[in-house]
């Protein structure tokens, strides 16, 4: 179990990877993402995950600026949007999302949605990115196990990061298994399901007994688990709060009690018949 911010996963390549980070998924462009990011900064963070559907990158990157934290010890994820799959138009994409945040290189570079059949060729440009030294880690986002198996076949280097909607009401068993079994770092978007979570009674049960809040108890449930976690808020005292979570563990048997509220059940698109922008 990891025991502070500043705690890191290894991946596969050997980028240390931060085991919780900040989400800014529908986060307003402009002084709500500065506010936000600087505040997460502020109070130990130094992962911070937008997309470029976030619309939002050029407040990510002014919050960094701002943070007076160096460039090197900051963790940044931005994600490829559907529209820009294929070879060239994702490495315009990339360009476009490094000037928005005005950096010069990315911590890890994510396939937003796998789509039908472009993801390959648009892992081709990521593996060049990689091998160019523009991004420290690639991976991809909303692969289900048949699309990690499809595109591991033909790749020359393996994705190191799959980020996929995991919280107590989508388990995913056997994507997290298969992932730890080829070494791809699983992490959780929407670890509170949006908040659908928060008033579930056996989760205030555990929350109680810990003297946490359900938010806490979720994200600790994702750690044990192995799973990297970015919730979202735009409060400093829930950013504080979410970071609250590395002075307990929960037992084995609440893990169960967590692990057998799963529904198999989004609040997000599958991505078997997720189409937009394609």
């Amino acid at each position: 179990m990891p025991t502070s911010l500043k705690d890191t996963v290894t991946l596969s390549n050997g980028v240390e990877m931060p085991w919780l980070g900040l989400g800014v998924f529908k986060v307003s462009e402009g002084e709500e993402v500065i506010q936000s990011v600087k505040a997460a900064i502020r109070n130990g963070y130094i992962s911070i995950d937008t997309a470029a559907i976030y619309l939002n990158e050029e407040g990510v990157g002014q919050a960094i600026r701002e943070s007076g934290v160096p460039r090197e010890n900051l963790f940044i994820t931005t994600k490829l949007w559907n529209t820009e799959q294929g070879y060239e138009s994702t490495l315009e994409a990339f360009e476009t999302s490094l000037n928005k945040l005005g950096i010069d290189y990315l911590d890890l570079y994510l396939i937003h949605w796998p789509g039908v059949d472009k993801y390959k060729e648009t892992w081709k440009a990521f593996e060049k990115l990689y091998k160019d030294g523009r991004v420290r880690a690639i991976g991809v986002s909303n692969f289900h196990v048949h699309h990690l198996e499809d595109l591991i076949r033909e790749a020359e280097i393996k994705p190191m990061v799959n980020q996929v909607e995991f919280h107590p009401h989508l388990t995913q068993k056997e994507l997290l298994a298969y992932c730890k079994k080829e070494g791809i770092q699983l992490e959780a978007w929407s670890p509170l399901k949006k908040g659908e979570l928060l008033n579930e009674p056996v989760l205030e049960d555990i929350a109680a007994k810990y003297n946490k809040s359900v938010a806490q108890v979720i994200l600790c449930w994702d750690l044990q688990h192995g799973v990297v976690t970015i919730p979202k808020s735009i409060k400093e005292h829930r950013i504080i709060e979410n970071a609250d979570v590395f002075d307990f563990e929960l037992t084995a048997e609440d893990m169960e009690k967590i692990d057998g509220l799963n529904q198999n059940s989004r609040s997000g698109s599958n991505p078997d018949t997720m189409r937009v922008g394609f």
